[in-house]
């Protein structure tokens, strides 16, 4: 394979072509699409290294399209890939670094539940608190909702998503929020008796740790989590009380399939179910932080990444802030965020103390692919040898 990417992604394009006219002659398009996946890691893995491209090229080849990406790895204890690529935002000529913050979205989950699990080992939340201690005036079944079911998506509390009324063109702030899902006569279903994804229960968290700890939540979450691990340039950003440095801003394709800049939405200014901004190197900090238990007591680092309540999602479990389940064999804890503009993914594999962490500014790419796998094996599981951090 030739060292231009350019050339590379032609002989890709061609070799897919190829894949999906066999294919569609048999109606397996869905079928089709997937063996291409798999050709193009195989090619990209087997061709790069018969051709001596570096490993930063490598990766950056098995990323979808984007304006902007960095990526993170750790194995053994010891960062073996770090490395940014492209720009901070397609219309500037600022680079994206290893310092650069993006906005996490879902990730955000497990600092919310973090801090909920401080204010648990400080004797001021039970787990087994009910919304009603906190909500005055709220509807009568969350007198049945805990925050553990909060935690571990199994409230039944209504997608909060689904209530902006038509017509809505300020963003919803988390007292929005409250006041859509207190106007709510009934679950969606019985509390704890299953898992369905909610962000309307991370959102009710933040505003939970605020009355309980008598701060702002995205203070407290700046003092008590990110500051204690050291995340000195992380954020949970509120406009017009705090900013964030070496700002990412998020991307989608226009009709023109052209970059454009696509930062906010209705529901980026809530905070609990994802609004923390953060880097690479911010996030050594959190996982380095999580693997020697410095933040929480230990029953309660144990509760985070417990198996609570199996998902709908390749049947993995939830912790707190958490999935969890296992990958070629091994234990793996993990979340995606997707939010507009933005699409990550942070995964721990605890039994070989490795982590995975892949930050790009564009919309989750669809279809998604098998990008993140196939990273996760180049610099992880198939990794040859011990490669140096790239600058």
């Amino acid at each position: 394979m030739p060292r231009d990417r350019g050339v590379v992604f032609d002989y890709l394009r061609q070799l897919s072509g190829a894949a999906i006219k066999v294919y569609s002659q048999e109606k397996h398009l869905f079928l089709a699409l997937y063996f291409v996946s798999l050709l193009a890691a195989w090619a990209i893995s087997q061709k790069a290294r018969a051709e001596g491209l570096t490993l930063v090229d490598q990766v950056e080849a098995l990323l979808p399209d984007h304006v902007g990406a960095a990526v993170l790895a750790i194995d053994g204890g010891d960062t073996v890939f770090k490395h940014a690529w492209g720009k901070r935002r397609c219309d500037r000529p600022e680079r994206c670094t290893a310092a650069t913050n993006f906005r996490l979205a879902s990730v955000t989950k497990q600092f919310t539940a973090a801090a909920i699990l401080l204010l648990v080992d400080r004797g001021l939340v039970s787990l087994e608190d009910t919304l009603d201690r906190y909500f005055v005036g709220s509807p009568d079944y969350w007198q049945k909702i805990t925050i553990h079911q909060l935690l571990t998506h199994t409230s039944g509390l209504p997608d909060y998503e689904k209530l902006i009324p038509k017509g809505t063109t300020l963003q919803l702030t988390d007292q929005n929020v409250l006041a859509l899902l207190q106007n709510t006569k009934e679950p969606k279903f019985e509390p704890g008796k299953k898992f369905v994804y909610s962000n309307s229960g991370y959102t009710l968290l933040g505003l939970i740790v605020e009355m309980a700890s008598d701060r702002p939540f995205h203070r407290f979450v700046r003092s008590e989590v990110l500051e204690k691990a050291d995340m000195t340039n992380s954020v949970m950003f509120v406009d017009g009380m705090n900013s964030v440095t070496e700002r990412a801003y998020g991307h989608e394709l226009d009709i023109d399939e052209n970059w454009t800049v696509a930062d906010q939405s209705l529901t980026s200014a809530v905070r609990g179910d994802g609004g923390v901004y953060s880097s690479l190197n911010d996030i050594e900090h959190w996982v380095s932080m999580l693997r020697n238990n410095s933040l929480l007591s230990e029953d309660l680092q144990q509760a985070m990444f417990t198996s609570h309540v199996r998902t709908d999602r390749r049947g993995d479990c939830y912790g707190y802030g958490w999935f969890i389940g296992e990958y070629r064999s091994e234990r793996r804890e993990m979340h995606a965020g997707g939010t507009r503009g933005f699409s990550l993914m942070l995964q721990r594999f605890p039994e070989r103390d490795a982590v995975v962490a892949i930050l790009l500014n564009r919309s989750r790419p669809d279809p998604p692919g098998e990008y993140i796998e196939q990273i996760v094996d180049r610099l992880i599981f198939d990794r040859e040898t011990k490669p140096e951090a790239a600058p």
